[in-house]
This record gives C-alpha cells, sequence and structure tokens, in this order.
C-alpha cells in the first residue's frame, strides 16, 4: 500500500527543493524538520531513499552546514549512531540570499560596464519579519 504524502509535507519539500541542491536533500531535510531529530535509519525509512544515498547526503549536508549532528552513546557493540537535526529555515534562507547576492554581483560586474568608475553592489534585504 502506497502512502500519500500530505500537501503541507509536499509543498515544503517543493519549497526547499529551491534552495537545495537536490530532490533527495529537500526530502531529507523537509523529514529532519517534520520530526524534529532522526537517526539515519529513521531518515531512510521516512524519505524511502536508497541507505547509500541517505548516509552520503548526510554527510555532504553536515558538511555544508545544513543539518547538525550528535553521536548517540550506546551500549551495543560498533559505531555509536548520530541524530540528525535540520537547521532553521530562516538561516538556510539567509545563507541562500547570500549565495544568490554573490551570483548576481559576479555576472553585474562581468563585462567591465560599470556604473561610472563604481563597481556594483547588488544587495537583497532580507529581514527576518515575524507576523
Amino acid at each position: 500500500m502506497r502512502r500519500i504524502q500530505s500537501p503541507i509535507s509536499k509543498n515544503i519539500e517543493t519549497a526547499v527543493n529551491e534552495l537545495l541542491e537536490s530532490r533527495a536533500e529537500s526530502r531529507i531535510y523537509a523529514y529532519l524538520l517534520k520530526k524534529n531529530e532522526a537517526r539515519s535509519d529513521d531518515i531512510i525509512r521516512g524519505t524511502k531513499l536508497h541507505p547509500s544515498t541517505v548516509r552520503e547526503l548526510l554527510s555532504k549536508m553536515y558538511d555544508d552546514k545544513i543539518i547538525y549532528r550528535e553521536k548517540i552513546k550506546t551500549e551495543t557493540i560498533g559505531k555509536n549512531p548520530y541524530l540528525y537535526r535540520a537547521i532553521s529555515p530562516v538561516i538556510l534562507l539567509q545563507r541562500r540570499v547570500k549565495i544568490i547576492e554573490s551570483r548576481l554581483n559576479t555576472i553585474v560586474n562581468l563585462t567591465g560596464k560599470t556604473n561610472g568608475n563604481k563597481r556594483v553592489q547588488i544587495t537583497i534585504n532580507h529581514q527576518a519579519v515575524e507576523s
């Protein structure tokens, strides 16, 4: 039996997909937002992604500072698993804005045609406003 994803979860995943590099990363990030924290085995089951894909992307997302992780102490033999959490969506958006600003400024200044003798600097207003 196929589980139907709620419209809210699908909307979150779609929106996050615009910010992250892959649909698989978006699924992992959205899952962590929904669950607050999870182990890799939970993420594998919850996202229905291949285990090696999840483990590879968790490592990449941690390196890219999109998620946090902390070791869980267990009494079992073997490696202690990590507990993963997503960074705040506001922080993710702010980082993305900085990347977009940088790319726009690179494009605008590539031609060497500037505003007089001044280099053009594009800044996106990205203040978070609570309602």
